[in-house]
């Protein structure tokens, strides 16, 4: 059978790592060994590295160089969640070793276990075909996986002080609004008229649990010989305790139904779209009916999820249009932010997923 695991490639130019520095870090944690680094290739937002040392197969993780947004890089947070989630949910990847001094890699990062499976990017793997009946039980274990993240006991996994669900939603939304104005760069008229609308509109939260905040096929790990089995679930660097729905929306967001525009299928996030996959009605009805919510006012968490994610490819798109990198793959990326934010404003609008 072929290997369709993840496999990391050469590190691109501009991101390479000081190999002595990091030699000397993994020597004092782990003794002796000889160091190899290559990266994986997908992402925007945190770099993420395959370490061999030692023997050992590690991946580590540190903001993007150039980053100015702080709060979106705490890698020191990111690796107290993970210290203490992988007991209570077991496909959070396990951690082994932080580091907050700045001069080591330029900036605090840290190393996680290596989960080694199937990821599902925009385009399928090379010799992968997923059957309908398979693209049907992967969606389900796909929203199973995400009821079960929002069953964890938080306050007994010892992370009760990770966020303050009380006004959550206000907070998001103002921060999100704030952080837009804060990198923008191109005009979009939908932009004022989705804040006004979003600040009027906010719903009450209804159930609080541990969210993650960018829950999708590519950040899922799955068997190599199982693909409906889910074994991983990486970037936790937007996991927080907060509105439930939030984290419902923002599957909603990424999902791209056979019915939707070519414009929006074009930009698809996974293979949702392919026959036998759930529609997004199909994962809010699994959803609801797994966890008993009331997904009612859904059409508010979706037009938000979609204005974050406009917000987040223009955060990503300012550090290129500033000269803070150089990656190619960012010059495109104002095209995204108009798909999105219309996308937004026209679920606001109809009141539709």
């Amino acid at each position: 059978m072929k290997d369709l695991t993840d496999k990391p490639v050469a590190v691109r130019a501009g991101e390479e790592l000081d190999r002595v520095r990091l030699g000397t870090f993994l020597r004092d944690r782990f003794g002796e060994g000889e160091l190899e680094v290559s990266q994986y290739p997908s992402g925007h937002s945190n770099l993420t590295y395959a370490v061999a040392y030692g023997g050992r197969e590690l991946v580590l993780r540190r903001p993007p160089f150039g980053s100015k947004v702080k709060s979106a890089h705490d890698m020191g947070r990111e690796f107290r969640v993970l210290s203490k989630l992988h007991a209570a949910y077991t496909p959070a990847p396990e951690v082994v070793a932080y580091c907050e001094d700045p001069a080591v890699l330029g900036a605090p990062f840290y190393l996680m276990r290596a989960i080694h499976g199937v990821i599902l990017r925009s385009r399928m793997p090379k010799g992968l075909e997923l059957l309908p009946q398979a693209a049907s039980e992967l969606s389900g274990a796909f929203v199973d996986n995400l009821v079960r993240l929002h069953e964890v006991d938080y306050a007994d996994a010892g992370l009760g002080d990770l966020g303050k669900p009380q006004g959550y939603m206000e907070r998001q939304v103002k921060g999100w609004i704030e952080r837009y104005y804060g990198s923008k760069t191109h005009e979009y008229p939908e932009v004022a008229r989705l804040a006004e609308w979003m600040v009027a509109e906010l719903p009450e939260t209804q159930r609080v649990s541990l969210i993650h905040g960018d829950y999708k096929y590519d950040n899922l790990v799955l068997d190599a010989i199982d693909l409906t089995k889910v074994i991983g679930l990486l970037d936790w660097e937007m996991c927080t305790i907060g509105d439930s729905l939030a984290d419902l929306g923002t599957v909603l967001a990424y999902w791209t139904d056979r019915n939707d525009p070519p414009e929006v299928q074009a930009r698809c996030w996974g293979p949702t779209a392919v026959p036998g996959s759930f529609t997004r009605d199909e994962v809010v009805e699994r959803y609801a009916l797994k966890t008993g919510c009331d997904v009612s006012q859904l059409a508010f968490y979706v037009a938000f999820a979609r204005f974050k994610l406009a917000v987040i490819v223009q955060q990503i798109y300012f550090r290129f249009h500033q000269g803070l990198t150089t990656d190619e793959r960012f010059r495109t990326m104002p095209e995204m932010v108009e798909l999105l934010m219309k996308t937004a404003w026209d679920g606001a609008e109809s009141g539709k997923i």
